[in-house]
């Protein structure tokens, strides 16, 4: 196998062992984050969808797949699929925490059987970032080079340097702080944090702040859920999304069956053990009641004037993301719908999720079933008389139905939009 030095190139005809292409190395500790860029004669990224990475692991034409591995990834390459605009792929790697590419140990980057470009972190000085190869036509043909070239400034500096949109500017002290905290206190939110960061960034909110409210249904029928851990799973991912949305580390809860509970909010250090000790503290009820959970809620954010019939828009308050979790309908329908009637006054946000089977939601990023378990929440869904658009729903064969960044997206498919309505109508600055 022939052993590459820095600047060297080979052509991409002579490589064998399935197109792939496998980085290993010595991490020494250092996370570690790998990208390709797919960039056009220009030098620029062609496309969003021609970045693959942890939360795209594809392009959409097949061309470029990226499989994750201990202390390495391997991408598999084929040529013939990609588009004519795409003029070159380069391989990077980024730290994704604390530490320098200088930390490394030995490490290559092997082109199928053919070739191998050997590097270590005597090869860097602090640099965060580095390409480690690209391919690239010429002459008709697709060729090899090993770069080796180091970024001071980590994924954010690759993605800028190949034109894309960087949406998240620097963070301040506090949200670098809560960073910290979370890699100590809440080690198992790290990747979720992540993907909910990458969802975040897609569409424009890296820098959004608001509040996030978890409201649980906590009916006889949630029971097995409660067992198996999946609303604990469930809610592990909504606390990761507070964490992107605000710095405090932790977000509001609320229970409801036939009453309503507001437990202590879930932080990064109870969160292991939070849905099994709230629960040993508020057993299961047997009754669903949405309106007074929704009440409940909108009395803790909005007290003065919450129950009254609001006719103009509350002013100065961040907004609100409820995440409401529930597996069946609800006792008091016409409470429910007064509420969300007029908390579309308000500077809050429903997300709705029936855990059930149920139809495709208006987002249309589900699969369509042929009933529907929750027709009360699909008529919220499109509820008249509101101000603005304030809810969304979607429907789930369990909590756990879709993978981290594929959850994430779904919560972020009307949020947004909302985001800009409430502005347009005066709910939000």
């Amino acid at each position: 196998m022939e052993q590459l030095s820095r600047g060297q190139r080979l052509p991409l005809a002579t490589m064998t062992g399935n197109g792939r292409i496998v980085i290993s190395l010595a991490a020494n500790g250092v996370p570690l984050d790998f990208a390709c860029f797919g960039l056009n004669a220009g030098g620029k990224l062609l496309a969003e969808p021609y970045m693959t990475f942890f939360n795209q692991s594809a392009t959409p034409c097949g061309g470029v797949a990226m499989t994750p591995a201990p202390n390495g990834a391997s991408f598999a390459i084929d040529t013939t699929r990609l588009p004519a605009a795409i003029d070159q792929l380069v391989i990077t790697a980024s730290v994704d925490g604390a530490g320098t590419l200088a930390q490394l140990g030995a490490s290559a980057l092997q082109l199928g059987d053919a070739a191998r470009f050997p590097f270590s972190g005597a090869d860097f000085a602090q640099e965060r970032a580095a390409m480690l190869g690209t391919l690239y036509r010429k002459d008709g043909q697709w060729r090899f080079m090993a770069v080796g070239q180091g970024f001071n400034g980590g994924l954010d500096a690759l993605v800028a340097h190949f034109g894309g949109a960087v949406t998240d500017a620097a963070p301040p002290p506090a949200r670098i702080s809560l960073e910290k905290r979370i890699e100590r206190e809440a080690p198992q939110l790290v990747s979720l944090v992540k993907h909910a960061g990458v969802s975040l960034a897609k569409v424009g909110l890296s820098a959004h702040r608001a509040k996030v409210a978890l409201v649980l249904d906590i009916s006889g029928s949630m029971t097995s859920l409660y067992k198996k851990g999946l609303v604990q799973q469930f809610s592990d991912h909504i606390l990761a999304l507070g964490c992107k949305f605000d710095d405090d580390g932790e977000i509001d809860v609320f229970l409801f069956g036939s009453g309503v509970h507001r437990p202590a909010p879930m932080t990064l250090s109870n969160a292991p053990t939070y849905i099994q000790n709230v629960i040993s503290r508020h057993p299961l009820e047997g009754d669903t009641r949405y309106g007074r959970a929704m009440e409940a809620v909108r009395k803790f954010y909005f007290p003065d004037g919450a129950g009254a019939e609001r006719k103009a828009p509350v002013k100065g308050a961040i907004p609100v993301y409820v995440m409401f979790v529930t597996d069946g309908s609800t006792s008091d329908q016409p409470l429910t719908e007064k509420q969300l009637r007029q908390s579309s006054y308000e500077p809050i946000f429903w997300q709705f999720m029936g855990i059930g089977k149920g139809r495709k939601s208006k987002s249309k990023r589900l699969l369509a079933f042929a009933d529907s378990d929750f027709p009360f929440l699909e008529k919220l869904d499109e509820l008249s008389g509101r101000l603005v658009d304030n809810a969304n729903f979607f429907s789930v064969a369990s909590p756990d139905e879709h993978g981290d960044g594929a959850l994430y997206d779904l919560l972020m498919a009307e949020y947004p939009a909302w985001l800009k309505l409430a502005k347009q109508h005066g709910v939000l600055a």
